[in-house]
């Protein structure tokens, strides 16, 4: 499967971005999904995962409660939407696909998108 990331952007705090990842292929709904984020500096770092179905998600304790990860397997995608951003979360964001939630929340994950740039000015 191939991952096209897009909807980043630059935002002030507070406000919001809906990222979104686009796949190719057939069996997009064989996969689990997730979003991880790098910072300049920093590792790579887990931000939140869906389920193949969309019945299970995942999130990272510093996103809880201000973003939400959803699916679309009739489209192929995968989104992110992010609320009450903070300058913390000015990162790269990748969507990644796997077949296993154990190993796409480790970013062990098979395939990657390309990334897109968030930035959150204070």
């Amino acid at each position: 499967v191939q991952l096209q990331a897009s909807g980043g952007g630059l935002v002030q705090a507070g406000g919001s971005l809906r990222l979104s990842c686009a796949a190719s292929g057939r069996t997009f709904s064989s996969y689990v999904m997730a979003w991880f984020r790098q910072a300049p500096g920093k590792e790579r770092e887990f931000v939140a995962a869906i389920s193949s179905s969309g019945g299970r998600t995942y999130y990272a304790d510093f996103v809880k409660g201000r973003f939400t990860i959803s699916r679309d397997n009739a489209q192929n995608a995968v989104y992110l939407q992010m609320n009450s951003l903070k300058p913390e979360d000015t990162a790269v964001y990748f969507c990644e696909a796997d077949y296993s939630m154990g190993t796409v929340t480790l970013g062990m994950g098979d395939y990657w998108g390309q990334g897109t740039q968030v930035t959150v000015s204070s």
